[in-house]
């Protein structure tokens, strides 16, 4: 039986999430998950030694070296290859600042391991569908990346047979996606969303309905029948750029309004 994946420790989630070759089309996409991400920051910035990067990171000095290589490689591939790369994902959980003699950061953040954690969900049934739908106060949230809640919908038979919302608990753009396939969301219905999100969430199996706005039941009940408008290549432009924005972004596929960047 395969020995389970030590969680990383990782000191907080990074500030962008995507970079991106200026003045030239992208020639693809690279995925750098917040493990690999950590390891870079430690050792070729902070300038720790592989051994001081495994005990920050709670995880053996070889490991963090197979992290290490597997993230210049993909860095070196975007650089060199003109693609795009997204940070998100990984098996990490964010430094609760209970390790002093480690020098972390002392911030209050939330435990974390590429997933739920301390979020309380009700059982999926064997023959459910799990919906998520990005959440706040009735309607869809239009920033994948900041919302605070999921409305969740288990479906059998095609018809609802229970709901719930989730509290995402400051969960940032690279956590949400572990967090939606530690609930065992099938499927997940939202405005804007950058590029890493959707890898993620493509590596996780969680099929995407994005570029949706309105009411969150009524475009759960369009879905069931048959008739939900999404937009298959929606984009947040603010995503490629780096930044974060806090603006509404997404909209559905006729428009797109929002402060913090266009969708396209």
């Amino acid at each position: 039986m395969a020995r389970p994946r030590r969680c990383r420790r990782v000191c907080s989630e990074p500030a962008y999430e995507s970079f991106f070759p200026e003045g030239i089309p992208h020639a693809g996409r690279v995925l750098l998950t917040l493990d690999e991400y950590e390891a870079v920051r430690l050792i070729d910035l902070e300038k720790l030694t592989h051994a001081q990067c495994a005990v920050q990171m709670d995880i053996s000095r070889t490991t963090v070296t197979e992290i290490y290589e597997l993230a210049r490689g993909k860095i070196a591939d975007a650089i060199v290859n003109g693609k795009v790369l997204s940070i998100a994902g990984g098996d990490y959980r964010l430094c609760d600042g209970s390790a002093p003699d480690l020098g972390c950061c002392h911030r209050p953040c939330r435990r974390f391991c590429g997933g739920a954690g301390n979020v309380s969900v009700d059982a999926k049934g064997a023959d459910e569908m799990r919906i998520a739908v990005t959440y706040d106060n009735g309607q869809i949230f239009q920033h994948f990346g900041h919302t605070s809640q999921f409305k969740v919908y288990d479906v059998e038979d095609g018809k609802i047979v229970n709901e719930q919302i989730v509290d995402t608990n400051g969960s940032g753009h690279g956590a949400l996606a572990g967090l939606l396939a530690d609930v065992k969301a099938d499927m997940l219905i939202c405005g804007g969303i950058g590029g890493g999100a959707q890898m993620a969430l493509a590596e996780a199996g969680i099929r995407l309905y994005g570029g949706v706005a309105g009411e969150a039941d009524a475009a759960v009940a369009a879905f069931l029948k048959g008739e939900l408008e999404y937009n298959p290549d929606v984009r947040c432009s603010h995503h490629d750029h780096g930044q974060h924005a806090h603006g509404s972004c997404g909209e559905n596929k006729h428009g797109c309004g929002g402060h913090g960047g266009s969708c396209h």
